[in-house]
């Protein structure tokens, strides 16, 4: 099965890519690799939430930043789907970087990004398997509580 059959199977689509608000591309081909630049949690144009996840009143609680990884992701593959012929290309994930937007003493860093992990292994079997990196920070751009950004690996040219 495809990659673009099981994200239609997860009820899942990718999105218009997202425009940069400054001076980069979405992601850039170099060679069989494909590298994006950090995607935040874009539904039409709208951030998903804004603010540090935590666990104190006014915070982006846990549950909703995974949403908020989920839906970053998604513009991360729409990101690499624009510089091939299309997600179908991608053999595998070569490493995922998140950032997570931590209130002080939250750790919960690598379980946010869980969900995004958790849709690269649906929708790419093993090869969605990849190396990893979960870095809380104090704040991101536009207020995101998310980023992400992706390095796949593409049928050769």
């Amino acid at each position: 099965m495809t990659a673009s059959a099981r994200l239609a199977d997860l009820g899942l689509t990718l999105p218009q890519v997202a425009t940069p608000v400054g001076t980069y591309t979405p992601a850039r081909r170099f060679g069989d690799l494909v590298y994006t630049s950090g995607q935040l949690p874009l539904v039409d144009g709208e951030l998903v939430a804004t603010g540090v996840v935590g666990q104190r009143a006014g915070d982006v609680g846990p549950e909703r930043a995974v949403e908020c990884a989920r839906a970053a992701l998604l513009n991360a593959l729409a990101a690499v789907a624009s510089v091939t012929d299309g997600i179908d290309d991608v053999l595998g994930v070569v490493k995922m970087t998140g950032f997570v937007a931590s209130a002080p003493g939250f750790t919960g860093q690598s379980a946010v990004l869980n969900g995004a992990s958790g849709i690269l292994a649906d929708v790419f079997g093993g090869p969605g398997r990849h190396a990893r990196a979960a870095v809380g920070v104090a704040a991101l751009p536009l207020g995101a509580p998310v980023e992400i950004e992706l390095i796949a690996e593409l049928r050769p040219l």
